[in-house]
């Protein structure tokens, strides 16, 4: 198995550049999620039920310290780290959802062939339940990832196409010339675990014609990732490589910052060192205590 599912054939340039599909916060689009937070998994796994479910359930017993292992040694730039799902029945998968949870990052990516990977990040840090659709919706592939972030986000990301040549100025423009050759310049020199540059909105007087033209010549891309921690954050990216709109919102789901950042997939939508070793220790004592 493949991290990422559709990998460009050699030689292809494999550009995509589609409007992601929007993310249905309230409906269950992975078998055996619970939308549970980590305090309802411990409070589920300390019940009669759980107990009887996971006498069960063997092979997830066997795959929780497999897990384990690979949140302590996992590195942000080292490969992902897979667990194929494709062989767990149906009470596995409740328990591997029950165990899982719901974290913070959600996200849904746009593949080539009309293919959509479905990514919920667990109530672990940096362990991502990763599920593909085909066009006609039926299930393609189906595992958990260790990693900063799914390869999927960043294949699809690296998909895009690059921006060299800029339309020509709009009527009734300001700043958005200038500021779309600094984003070309910049996101062409960009390299792989270098630093992102953020351009801040607010920061930058725009008219609504620059802000058409910018969001014309941008484009749309075939990744969009939501970020819940103390506020809301909306990662998306943009149909030009490495360019990606980050905004923040507050609790009444006002704008508060808006921003573009030119890099790889943006930090807020990241997993850290920190957080594998917590994810680790946090999943090794549920181990410990549940299942042995």
């Amino acid at each position: 198995m493949k991290a990422g599912f559709w990998v460009a054939p050699e030689g292809a340039e494999g550009e995509i550049a589609m409007v992601p599909i929007g993310i249905d916060e309230t409906a269950s689009g992975f078998a055996g999620r619970s939308g549970l937070t980590g305090a309802g998994t411990i409070s589920f796994l300390a019940t009669s039920s759980a107990e009887d479910l996971i006498a069960r359930c063997p092979k997830v017993a066997a795959l929780l310290p497999e897990i384990v292992v690979a949140l302590e040694t996992q590195t942000v730039e080292a490969p992902s780290r897979l667990f194929d799902l494709a062989d767990y029945g149906p009470d596995e998968m409740e328990l591997i959802g029950q165990v899982l949870g719901e974290g913070e990052v959600a996200a849904t990516v746009a593949l080539p062939d009309g293919v959509i990977a479905q990514v919920q990040e667990s109530v672990m840090a940096g362990l991502w339940r990763v599920r593909f659709v085909d066009a006609e919706g039926r299930p393609a592939a189906d595992y958990l990832e260790v990693a900063s972030v799914p390869a999927a986000v960043e294949r699809a990301a690296q998909m895009t196409r690059v921006l060299e040549d800029l339309p020509p100025a709009p009527a009734g423009a300001m700043n958005v010339m200038s500021l779309l050759t600094e984003i070309r310049d910049r996101a062409l020199e960009h390299r792989p675990g270098a630093p992102s540059h953020t351009i801040t909105f607010s920061l930058f007087p725009m008219s609504e014609a620059d802000m058409a033209h910018l969001q014309d010549t941008l484009g749309p891309g075939p990744v969009q990732m939501t970020s819940r921690g103390y506020g809301t954050c909306r990662v998306v990216a943009t149909g030009v490589r490495n360019v990606w709109s980050v905004q923040f919102f507050n609790a009444m789901d006002t704008i508060v910052l808006d921003t573009l950042e030119i890099g790889d997939v943006p930090v807020t939508a990241r997993a850290a060192v920190e957080d594998f070793r917590d994810s680790a220790e946090r999943l090794h004592e549920i181990e410990e205590a549940y299942f042995r």
